[in-house]
């Protein structure tokens, strides 16, 4: 990995130590400069879960990614600077309390200074800051409060402002596991992915997302959303929010080749 242009894409100098306060910063860093994305699978698209490719993309390409890749590749970069990180499967709950499928999320583990530490840059809104595994009481972030609880065959909870998130596995897992799953998010007209157009990212004072041709902001909890009337607006959005070229706009849900089966998973 070529750390050093990783962390130019993050805006952030070589670390001095791998300690938790290095941690906190890349983790706000990767979140303010990558955003949440789905739009790879409505431009056709293979989704990738490489090392390589997924450095192509996001660091290259100056794109963004969802779970497997935005967790996948900053996991190989705390590694790369000294961590002990790895990833971790997880299965999010649905808005009516049931749980989704095994490995419906990646999210990533860092054991340090004798914690393990759970940190997450691709789950859309989330905590901006690593939070304590072991911890028993609500840790407080700029983005909500969060509750970590046990839960059946030593898994972990994740609660935001009291409502589940998702439940995380205590064993660690390869990138190659998630590529079944990542391959379904990305096909399957039953996922969310398929079904929405998204790209996101939090900023000093909330959030900003792209969602088609609607662009919402949040400022300071206040919800500002404007539909933008032509494709050289929505191009100009992705580029001036976001940092990301387009020579050509995802096509709408439902319509990419990747929901129609012609594209194949790209297995490691």
């Amino acid at each position: 990995m070529d750390v050093d242009a990783y962390l130019d894409r993050l805006g952030v100098a070589w670390p001095a130590a791998p300690d938790l306060a290095t941690l906190r910063h890349l983790q706000e860093r990767h979140l303010a400069a990558v955003p949440f994305e789905n739009l790879s699978i409505h431009l056709g698209e293979p989704v990738e879960l490489t090392e390589d490719a997924l450095f192509g993309k996001i660091v290259r390409r100056r794109r963004g990614g969802f779970c497997y890749e935005l967790n996948g590749l900053f996991a190989a970069l705390l590694r790369s600077l000294g961590y002990d990180a790895a990833l971790h499967a997880a299965q999010v709950f649905r808005p009516d309390g049931t749980l989704g499928p095994p490995l419906d999320h990646a999210a990533i583990v860092v054991s340090l200074d004798e914690e393990d530490w759970l940190v997450d840059v691709g789950f859309g809104r989330f905590s901006r800051h690593p939070l304590r595994l072991s911890g028993v009481d609500a840790q407080s972030d700029p983005d909500g409060e969060f509750l970590l609880l046990d839960a059946p065959h030593g898994d972990v909870d994740v609660l935001l402002d009291g409502k589940p998130q998702y439940r995380l596995e205590r064993r660690p897992r390869p990138l190659s596991d998630f590529v079944p799953m990542a391959w379904w998010q990305a096909t399957s007209p039953s996922s969310h992915f398929t079904k929405s157009l998204t790209c996101s990212r939090p900023t000093s004072q909330g959030r900003v997302t792209l969602s088609g041709d609607r662009l919402i902001e949040t400022v300071d909890g206040v919800r500002h959303e404007v539909v933008l009337e032509s494709e050289a607006a929505i191009r100009l959005a992705y580029r001036v929010y976001f940092g990301i070229a387009l020579s050509r706009l995802p096509t709408p849900p439902g319509e990419s080749p990747l929901t129609r089966g012609e594209l194949s998973p790209t297995l490691p």
